[in-house]
């Protein structure tokens, strides 16, 4: 009940904070959670890492693009290009790139994943994918986690019959983006990590797959670097 009231009160305001950022969101967009903060943090750090003068990152499912904003303003040469598939999500993020006066540097476009940049000439150029996307199977969101879906919408939570559909699609469509030793970065949910690093490892197109624990020692995040191999 307590995460119903959090994600009612911050619909009522109009506005959250992730990353010490204060981002506009509304009905029709993702409320961006506390836990999604662990993945834009190791995505900074691997940023940080590969030490790029302008580093070029895709935000895979951007929502009310939280992690695009985040990337950008704690990285402040990258460039992001940011998507989603619904007009609510979209909606929002270009609001919250507007907001923080971002738009000569983030692009949000809306398309269903990858679709979405057709015609950019992204292909081999990206050094990293983040992606937040939907991880709760239809059983679960039919049962259990039925209440997730009273204010939101059903499109941010839904991932097939495992909760893996879209992890699965994009980790067989990201190589395509990424330069070679770029690297994917994957929220999950609770328990997924070893599901997600098995699917990374039997691509066999990543290496170096580890995950990254929450401060309670749950595995959150999965890194995979592309193999340097062409």
């Amino acid at each position: 009940m307590s995460e119903e009231i959090s994600v009612a009160d911050a619909y009522s305001k109009g506005r959250t904070k992730f990353m010490g950022l204060e981002l506009l969101i509304a009905p029709g967009a993702l409320v961006p959670r506390p836990e999604t903060e662990l993945l834009g943090t190791t995505a900074l750090d691997v940023l940080s890492q590969m030490n790029l003068p302008a580093p070029r990152v895709i935000d895979m499912c951007c929502g009310a693009g939280n992690l695009a904003c985040a990337i950008a303003h704690y990285a402040p040469t990258a460039r992001v290009w940011a998507s989603d598939l619904t007009d609510g999500c979209v909606e929002v993020a270009r609001r919250n790139v507007a907001h923080h006066g971002m738009a000569d540097r983030v692009s949000v476009l809306q398309g269903d994943l990858f679709s979405a940049f057709s015609g950019l000439a992204l292909d081999g150029t990206i050094d990293m994918i983040v992606c937040n996307p939907p991880y709760i199977s239809e059983k679960r969101l039919d049962g259990d986690r039925a209440h997730l879906t009273e204010l939101e919408p059903r499109e941010a939570f839904a991932a097939g019959p495992y909760g893996l559909s879209i992890h699965m699609r994009v980790i067989k469509d990201a190589p395509r983006y990424l330069r070679c030793g770029g690297i994917l970065l994957f929220e999950v949910g609770l328990g997924q990590d070893r599901q997600v690093i098995s699917l990374l490892e039997r691509s066999k197109t990543y290496e170096t797959i580890r995950a990254v624990t929450n401060e309670a020692g749950e595995g959150r995040v999965v890194v995979g670097h592309t193999t340097l191999q062409a």
